[in-house]
């Protein structure tokens, strides 16, 4: 089928725009997608090659540069008034011709303006000068896009085969020149754990969470059986809490307990802060049988998508003797990617995950497939206008 013309596109756009004046969900994200497919349906491929290998690069590397010299900070502090190019300069460093020319781009990519002689802040970089975002921009640019770039080469010299799950020579390799696999060099080459950390806090950030579009009152507290257990649900691999803490926030009071379960190391940081959460820590490895039975519902964030099929059938093997047939559920926050009408978003992260894990992320008929391998059947499958991930209902078939 055609792509849309023009005019459809268009006609989307007023659609759109109705619904973002009622605040609907997703309307937002609705038309940032109609606006990129009008910008696909207008451009000439002279224009689309300036912009993408042109434009859009110079601006990354801008904004990488921008880090250093605190650019955005200092526009933000400056407020109305906005700074001259001799004054942002002398805040900066940079000399003031080759900063003039620099920041120029960005008022050309939207990201700052100019009036009144001076360059001015926009809402867009205020957010970008907050330290999340500040290390999220130096992890996209000095750890994830060399290795966007050494696409080309990598899969020509491996004559475009897909890089070894669990390998140490994958595109994430070849371009840092290390044999080690992901996580251990983001620790052994500092600061880059401490801005991929950043870079997950805020990858979701204004985004609905699973339990703002799950229907947790009729399908986990209503039928809530103690007797069965006493446990309401258990976050597997849930790393330090966030997740269960917002949601027992949420539920408050809820009718059973609520454990977080990670590995040790993880679980030991949480017990050492000495805070009172509404959770219990438990170390538990999810390559080990799970110790809690019979609990109403057992959630993996994002958990499956970090493995091949055959570990995540064994993940989730460890977790089916636990389960209380009828009763018991499990519930996968993971992107289902659509076959017919991808979004970005779920396309972009599993480039993220080709190029540094060897993984993939998966489609509605591929959930399916390695949850029926590990003895479980699909109830449901939740989605939310504008949020990448899905909430994936499953239990013992």
């Amino acid at each position: 089928m055609a792509n849309p013309s023009a005019s459809a596109i268009l006609d989307g756009i007023a659609s759109a725009r109705t619904a973002f004046e009622n605040n609907e969900a997703g309307s937002r994200e609705a038309l940032i997608d109609h606006s990129r497919a009008l910008i696909a349906a207008l451009e000439i491929p002279s224009e689309f090659v300036q912009r993408t290998f042109w434009a859009e690069p110079a601006q990354s590397a801008i904004i990488r540069l921008a880090v250093d010299v605190k650019l955005f900070q200092h526009l933000q502090e400056a407020a109305d008034a906005g700074l001259t190019p001799i004054a942002l300069s002398q805040k900066t460093g940079v000399d003031a011709v080759l900063l003039s020319r620099l920041a120029r781009h960005l008022v050309a990519m939207n990201l700052l303006a100019f009036h009144d002689g001076a360059f001015h802040a926009t809402k867009l970089s205020n957010d970008l000068a907050a330290e999340n975002f500040q290390h999220s921009i130096s992890f996209c640019y000095d750890a994830a896009r060399p290795s966007f770039n050494g696409f080309p080469e990598y899969f020509k010299k491996t004559e475009y085969k897909s890089p070894t799950l669990g390998g140490t020579d994958g595109p994430f390799q070849e371009a840092h020149k290390t044999r080690l696999l992901f996580f251990d060099w983001l620790v052994a080459t500092p600061p880059h754990l401490q801005h991929f950390d950043s870079f997950m806090s805020a990858y979701r950030a204004g985004k609905a969470d699973w339990y703002d579009f799950y229907p947790v009152t009729e399908r986990m507290i209503t039928g809530f059986d103690s007797s069965v257990s006493d446990v309401l649900l258990v976050d597997v691999g849930g790393g330090r809490g966030h997740d269960v803490a917002t949601f027992a926030a949420q539920y408050n009071p809820c009718p059973g307990r609520i454990i977080l379960q990670d590995r040790e190391p993880v679980i030991a940081s949480v017990l050492a802060n000495n805070v009172e959460q509404p959770f219990e820590a438990q170390a538990h490895n999810f390559f080990t049988p799970q110790p809690v039975k019979g609990a109403r519902a057992y959630s993996l964030h994002s958990i499956l998508h970090d493995w091949g099929d055959d570990d995540g059938v064994k993940i989730l093997e460890n977790l089916v003797p636990a389960l209380e047939k009828g009763y018991s559920r499990v519930l996968l926050n993971e992107i289902v990617v659509s076959e017919e009408k991808p979004t970005l978003a779920a396309t972009s992260m599993d480039m993220m995950m080709l190029a540094h894990f060897a993984v993939r992320e998966r489609t509605e008929a591929e959930w399916r497939s390695i949850l029926e391998k590990a003895g479980l059947k699909v109830v449901n499958i939740y989605n939310y206008p504008g949020v990448a991930e899905s909430l994936i209902e499953a239990e013992l078939a």
